[in-house]
């Protein structure tokens, strides 16, 4: 069986998760763990409730407060109601504005030999040719080009 936490909290503790839940703006989830903390308090100031009670009073599922409470006893007051920090960066950029800059001269330019305008395949297939990106789809092209208000017609 999974151990038990038990959530005790200090009295600065407790002033601290009251300011968060009564005053301020603060995110929804944050205000709500802080609300979950004070109920589920089972030191010699709080109410000491039920994990199943506080559930049901605060519409969240007894799961979930408890993985607020090992997160409480693990890693202390801070990360219990504050998001984790991102592990992983976000994804870099690969089509950026230089990018943009030499498709759109690529598109304003004269149409290839043999063809009336230039297609989103062709754009494509050119960019990769010249060695602009080492590979890009049509659909990109054509997302780039809506972006900036390009009609190729």
């Amino acid at each position: 069986m999974a151990p038990r936490y038990r959530v005790t909290l200090t009295k600065e503790e407790r002033k601290d998760l009251e300011a968060i839940s009564t005053k301020g703006k603060r995110a929804a989830r944050t205000v709500l763990y802080a609300r979950a903390l004070l109920l589920l308090d089972a030191g010699e100031y709080g109410p000491k409730w039920v994990v199943a009670q506080v559930a049901e009073a605060l519409g969240t599922t007894s799961r979930s407060l408890e993985h607020l409470k090992r997160r409480f006893v693990e890693e202390g007051l801070p990360a219990a109601i504050e998001r984790k920090e991102r592990m992983t960066p976000p994804r870099e950029i690969q089509f950026g504005g230089e990018f943009e800059a030499k498709l759109i001269a690529l598109a304003c330019s004269d149409a290839p030999k043999g063809r009336e305008r230039w297609t989103i395949r062709l754009l494509a297939e050119k960019m990769v040719e010249l060695k602009i990106v080492p590979s890009v789809s049509a659909m990109t092209i054509c997302n780039t080009l809506k972006k900036t208000n390009l009609s190729l017609i």
